[in-house]
């Protein structure tokens, strides 16, 4: 068997490296070395496992047609959402799609480059920021089980990509179908947003008999 691909470096031919690395730096990359001489320089930046080198060379060694796309999963959309913006950066969201349910937003490099970033994990939506003075049923539901220790160890519901989810589980869905399950609080909101009659289902003595066992009048007791 032939030895695969050890490592990959994706190159970004920029017009100024350094402006193009402050950017960069703003979703997280550092820089590991640079260099250069006369009108040539580079700039080889680093991201945990990930690596990305920036080139400002005359000529190009390649050419290519700009803008160019670049795609970048986030571990914190509005975190690096803020620091663009304070660093005047415009950023546009562009929704919550599938490979992105945490959500996904636009940005442009100062070369032009379109970058898209994503969050892969969705979050509730009282996590997103609009949200956050509003009473949650999902998070109060989770509060109860915590207290009765009623939940198992894992999110039973993972990613849209079929992967577990290694968060605790919370709050337990059902539908009118019978089926259950137990979700962190993020999947859980997820699910409730886009499965048809997802609901909240509770265990707690006001659950639904309560609910209506309180509302019928009771008897008038007659006094002695």
């Amino acid at each position: 068997m032939r030895n695969g691909v050890q490592a990959q470096v994706p190159v970004l031919y920029v017009a100024d490296a350094d402006a193009a690395r402050g950017f960069y730096e703003l979703f997280g990359y550092t820089e590991q070395r640079s260099g250069g001489d006369g009108g040539s320089r580079w700039c080889h930046l680093q991201c945990g496992d990930l690596t990305l080198l920036l080139a400002a060379v005359k000529p190009r060694l390649v050419t290519v047609e700009l803008p160019l796309l670049v795609y970048l999963y986030v571990d914190d959309l509005a975190a690096t959402t803020d620091r663009l913006t304070s660093a005047g950066h415009l950023v546009e969201p562009v929704g919550h799609p599938a490979h992105a349910p945490g959500g996904e937003c636009r940005t442009t490099d100062p070369d032009g480059n379109t970058v898209l970033y994503g969050q892969r994990r969705a979050v509730p939506t009282q996590a997103r920021g609009d949200a956050e003075a509003r009473f949650s049923l999902i998070r109060e539901a989770a509060e109860a089980v915590a207290r009765r220790d009623g939940a198992p160890a894992r999110c039973q519901i993972g990613s849209p990509r079929g992967e577990p989810c290694p968060e605790p589980a919370e709050v337990k869905l059902a539908d009118s179908w019978g089926d259950t399950v137990w979700g962190c609080l993020a999947h859980a909101d997820e699910a409730l947003l886009n499965a048809r009659g997802a609901f909240l289902a509770t265990e707690d003595v006001m659950g639904l008999a309560g609910f209506l066992a309180a509302r019928r009048p009771q008897p008038d007791v007659a006094a002695p």
